[in-house]
């Protein structure tokens, strides 16, 4: 391959690269921590009619799963994995979650407003 055509196909690529977090940056983006078997934070303030992204990280020794029935969003991590979800745009209002492998302790809810 000549450094002509990789020069071409590096400009492309960071071309294409530089045009991805503009969309990345439209979305507000929200941290969620699992520590012990609780969510950090437990509430979760979101723009309602709006799509979201929540970053998971699983900070515990053990499993953890983020779940929502009403929203029917779900996702196991291990420990120390780091994930994310993205949500559809919320009608103002609450929505709860849960963690599955800690449901007494792993509470919390989102608040549309």
């Amino acid at each position: 391959m000549s450094i002509r055509s990789l020069a071409g196909i590096l400009t492309t690529t960071i071309a294409f690269m530089a045009a991805l977090p503009s969309y990345a940056d439209g979305m507000p983006t929200f941290n969620l921590a699992i520590r012990a078997g609780r969510f950090v934070p437990e509430v979760i303030e979101v723009p309602a009619n709006t799509k979201f992204r929540l970053l998971i990280k699983n900070e515990g020794p053990g499993a953890e799963e983020f779940e929502s029935i009403e929203l029917h969003k779900e996702k196991v991590l291990a420990p120390g994995a780091s994930s994310f979800l993205i949500f559809q745009p919320l009608k103002p209002g609450a929505y709860k979650f849960f963690g599955d492998f800690h449901p007494m302790t792993a509470q919390g809810h989102f608040v549309a407003k």
